[in-house]
């Protein structure tokens, strides 16, 4: 799959979901991107996103 630039729109959509509390998986779905994408970007901008990994609750 090819890597599509990140618009300065989807950077502020995933600070509001950041911000949100919302969970690496979701911000992905919302995007359309792999959760590797969001994770990278994230990280690039200084977010903090949860991975909803593991327990359910």
């Amino acid at each position: 799959m090819a890597r599509r630039p990140w618009s300065f729109k989807e950077d502020r959509r995933l600070m509001e979901l950041a911000k949100s509390s919302a969970s690496l998986e979701q911000a992905a779905k919302i995007l359309g991107r792999s959760p590797d994408a969001v994770k990278r970007m994230a990280l690039r901008l200084g977010l903090s996103l949860k991975s909803k990994t593991g327990k359910k609750t």
